[in-house]
């Protein structure tokens, strides 16, 4: 509904009041007459109606947003499945214009397109959730300012905007895999957004190969989705996973994908992360993970991409060719990196490396700091019941760390 209204509004301020105007007046036209047989096209049109109202009233309509007509009825009749996703696109690529600095788009881009609140978004880039709305209605009113055409690119202007799509795409579904906040540990409905936004883009951009690598990421990913949790909901590690679940298909999909990516030419960071999946989703247990070439795509994904989260991960992978002593060394530089403050995945890999050396009580206090940190309710479960194995009295054998 925002992305069909914004294309008539032309103004994401407006678009986002003539949403809230049209669910105002469904809840008083359907007790009146009933719910109509199509609730979606209804609320869609009446926004976009009250939207052309505000724009006729100032009267600049056709003389400062000539791009902005009013759809006929044909067009509002249209099925929810043929026109929301192009609208969709349409904003995706509206927020991800280069006036606006990369995590101005990322964060406007969550928020509009895929209905992330903002405190979650605030909490993906550990800001505090004040600053965070600031960003948003900063970049709202440059896109405003800028007249930014609410449409696609053009085919000449797609390579300076791809890798910031492909950023949100990313981030979208890694908001979903595991939720900032709440009580699941995943959110279906963003999950499935970024997939059908990955799945777009690849039709929109088949000779892409790091649209392909994006694509193969998310399905090998997700293909684990319905083991990552047991029957009460509680997070289950990669290692305590039953493969059996996985879905196959996506599997065999996304590996297709990563071979096309990596035989394009020199592979993406979107190409070299979809390998690592595969390589986990293709062992046949987690000891038997090709760990070492886990380590060298690591390698090769830190020289694309040299980001502490990035060797936050590999340090896992290290932990399970060279031992936790190595792995550790590795956690703790990574510690005096302040872009890791308040990750609290950096204290519970720590925590589970000390936990393999037998250093319980500097074990209990780093899955502590991890449990300040973490605002997901099954991954606080999660770390809680890690903390109580470590607690003086407690006693099993040592584990390997999280992967998630």
């Amino acid at each position: 509904m925002l992305a069909a209204t914004a294309r008539v509004a032309g103004d994401f301020d407006l678009a986002e009041e003539s949403v809230q105007e049209a669910y105002l007046a469904a809840l008083s036209a359907w007790a009146r007459d009933g719910v109509p047989d199509r609730p979606g096209a209804w609320l869609t049109a009446t926004a976009r109606r009250k939207a052309l109202d505000v724009l006729r009233r100032r009267q600049v309509l056709r003389a400062k947003l000539p791009l902005l007509v009013e759809p006929d009825a044909t067009e509002l009749d249209l099925p929810d499945e043929v026109a929301v996703p192009d609208d969709r696109l349409r904003l995706v690529f509206t927020c991800c214009h280069p006036v606006l600095g990369r995590e101005a788009q990322a964060a406007l881009t969550l928020r509009l397109v895929c209905g992330v609140s903002t405190a979650d978004i605030a909490r993906v880039f550990l800001v505090p959730e004040p600053t965070m709305a600031a960003r948003i209605t900063r970049a709202k009113k440059r896109i405003a300012a800028a007249r930014v055409p609410y449409r696609v690119p053009e085919a000449a202007e797609l390579p300076e905007r791809l890798d910031a799509v492909l950023t949100v795409v990313h981030l979208l579904y890694t908001t979903g895999h595991t939720a900032p906040t709440g009580g699941d540990l995943v959110r279906a409905d963003l999950v499935d957004r970024a997939l059908h936004l990955a799945r777009m883009l690849a039709a929109l951009m088949p000779d892409e190969p790091e649209v392909r690598g994006l694509l193969a990421l998310l399905l090998l990913t997700d293909a684990r989705r319905a083991t990552r949790t047991d029957a009460e909901g509680r997070l289950l590690r990669l290692a305590d996973q039953d493969r059996a679940g996985w879905d196959r298909e996506a599997i065999d999909e996304g590996r297709r994908l990563v071979l096309d990516a990596f035989h394009a030419g020199r592979p993406g960071r979107y190409a070299l992360q979809a390998a690592i999946a595969s390589l986990h989703a293709l062992a046949p247990s987690y000891e038997a993970t090709d760990w070492p070439q886990i380590v060298r795509l690591y390698d090769a994904l830190l020289d694309r991409w040299p980001s502490p989260v990035v060797a936050l991960n590999r340090a896992v992978a290290v932990s399970m060719v060279h031992g936790p002593t190595v792995a550790l060394a590795d956690v703790d530089a990574l510690a005096e990196d302040p872009r890791l403050a308040g990750y609290h995945y950096l204290p519970a890999i720590r925590a589970d490396l000390l936990h393999r050396l037998g250093r319980d009580t500097e074990a209990a206090e780093a899955y502590r700091a991890a449990i300040d940190l973490v605002d997901n309710d099954a991954e606080r479960v999660f770390l809680t019941t890690r903390l109580g194995r470590v607690q003086p009295g407690s006693a099993g054998p040592a584990e390997p760390p999280t992967v998630r």
